[in-house]
């Protein structure tokens, strides 16, 4: 069975170093060397991760992801390709897939299209299954605070509601590109939005909740 968490991993850093450390990102304010800098806190500082939901420790998180950036970029794109150190919980495989799968897709994607003239890739089928398989848990969490209902359709894949309530809004398209638009990613997913018009303009500029 394909790793394909892994698989992404080992295929961003391949991008990164292919488009370099100033090259911009979907992530707003961040160039790919900053990109870098938050994954590598992410699986190697927890104190820095603290910064995301406790504000008394966002200076220091700050502080670290800006001295990282400031390495030599092979080095830190390095530590994200050999990825967490041995205590860390996604070492193991299982989790390591339902943990890093639809992150490092998404990471990836903000990379590629965020450059000139991008065209989305095609994935392999069980590439998309296992996005699918994040699509319900992504969608709840991430459009928890949509004024309207949502359903994610993938044609081939499954259907599933994200968010009770109506009016319905229902989003179809692949499963990757569903996790995109989950992700925030508004202005790149490839989907097709089905609902009133102020139903769909009211739920593409709800903000994602993640």
């Amino acid at each position: 069975m394909t790793n394909h968490a892994r698989t992404e991993r080992l295929d961003l850093c391949t991008t990164l170093l292919r488009v370099g450390p100033e090259a911009p990102t979907l992530c707003e304010g961040w160039r790919t060397k900053d990109l870098a800098a938050h994954l590598v806190i992410r699986e190697r500082r927890p104190d820095a991760q603290l910064g995301q939901v406790l504000p008394r420790f966002g200076a220091h998180a700050t502080a670290l992801q800006r001295a990282l950036a400031s390495r030599p970029f092979a080095e830190l794109v390095d530590s994200v390709r050999t990825g967490p150190p041995s205590w860390h919980p996604t070492r193991i495989a299982a989790i390591d897939q339902l943990v890093n799968t639809a992150e490092f897709f998404v990471h990836h994607e903000d990379v590629l299209r965020a450059q000139p003239s991008w065209t989305a890739r095609p994935l392999p089928d069980d590439e998309q299954r296992a996005l699918w398989r994040a699509c319900s848990a992504v969608g709840r969490l991430a459009l928890r605070k949509a004024p309207v209902g949502v359903e994610l359709v993938a044609p081939g894949y499954g259907r599933t509601t994200v968010r009770t309530g109506n009016p319905v809004v229902c989003v179809e398209g692949p499963p990757g590109e569903l996790l995109l638009f989950a992700f925030g990613r508004r202005d790149v997913a490839q989907v097709h939005l089905d609902g009133t018009d102020a139903a769909v303009r009211s739920l593409q500029t709800t903000p994602t909740a993640l």
